[in-house]
């Protein structure tokens, strides 16, 4: 391919980087300072899983030319909050099979309700500032009235 190879393998050799750690790490520090570190929390799970699996497989998948590009496609539709992919696979697959303690948790005093585990960040904020805005007692009414 020549030049246009060695400007692909470029690009790629800082998109890949890019992708996959730096942007989520700025995001993660944006986050917790914002209290907005579901998406992060599950993006950084999701990519140590997808970590243990290429060192694992690593041997098979050195095969498999297009790995590279593939895993920052996956990292990419991870990390984008319009995806919001960590989100869903973390729901949909993890959530069901790796429940270390989940349940102890859950059922202590004072801890998150189900259905405020289930949220969206940006529904948390929300809610959050409606109870600093017009106190406990409403969001309580609110909440009656959802259930009734």
């Amino acid at each position: 391919m020549g030049f246009l190879g060695i400007i692909f393998r470029t690009l790629f050799s800082l998109a890949g980087p890019t992708v996959i750690l730096l942007y989520p790490l700025y995001a993660s520090v944006q986050a917790i300072d914002t209290l907005d570190d579901q998406q992060w929390l599950t993006y950084w799970i999701i990519y140590s899983f997808i970590t243990l699996f290429e060192l694992s497989f690593w041997s098979i998948l050195e095969w498999f030319p297009l790995w590279p590009y593939i895993k920052i496609l996956i990292c990419l539709w991870l990390n984008l909050p319009k995806f919001n992919g960590a989100t869903f696979i973390y729901q949909k697959v993890v959530r069901k099979y790796v429940n270390v303690g989940t349940k102890a948790r859950s059922n202590k005093a004072g801890g998150q309700p189900k259905v405020l585990q289930m949220m969206k960040p940006d529904t948390i904020k929300t809610i959050e500032s409606h109870i600093q805005k017009y106190g406990p007692e409403a969001f309580d009414r609110v909440i009656k009235g959802v259930r009734s």
